[in-house]
């Protein structure tokens, strides 16, 4: 009996799956430990201190159903791309003063660009 076909074709279902949407989103930088104490990054997962994570990228700021932000963000008018993330992740409080996220800042572009890459994936 040939079992090379029967394998084959698992081989080929198994690449399928691995490379579908069911498939994680990309593994977090570690810089990206920092946010998941305040963060969930889940699809469906509860809000901590801050907001779930899953799907910020391309959305309006201050949009998430369910969870309560500051007036100074929800009146900021911002949408999470690359160029308002990047300045964000460097000084959260610079870009809207009033926010009530009290991080810092990363002011490493470099690790910035990791976890806005990251922030892509979770969709």
């Amino acid at each position: 009996m040939d079992t090379f076909a029967p394998r084959a074709a698992l081989a080929m279902a198994a690449s399928l799956i691995a490379t579908s949407a069911f498939a994680a989103p990309g593994t977090p930088p570690a810089t990206f430990n920092r946010c998941t104490v305040c963060h969930n990054a889940a699809k469906g997962a509860p809000a901590k201190i801050g907001p779930d994570l899953w799907g910020v990228y391309g959305r309006k700021a201050a949009t998430q159903a369910g969870f309560k932000y500051s007036a100074a963000l929800t009146g900021a008018k911002l949408k999470w791309d690359d160029a308002t993330l990047d300045k964000w992740l460097a000084g959260p409080m610079t870009l809207v003063p009033g926010t009530a996220m009290a991080f810092p800042g990363l002011k490493d572009a470099a690790k910035r660009a990791e976890v806005i890459a990251y922030l892509k994936s979770l969709k």
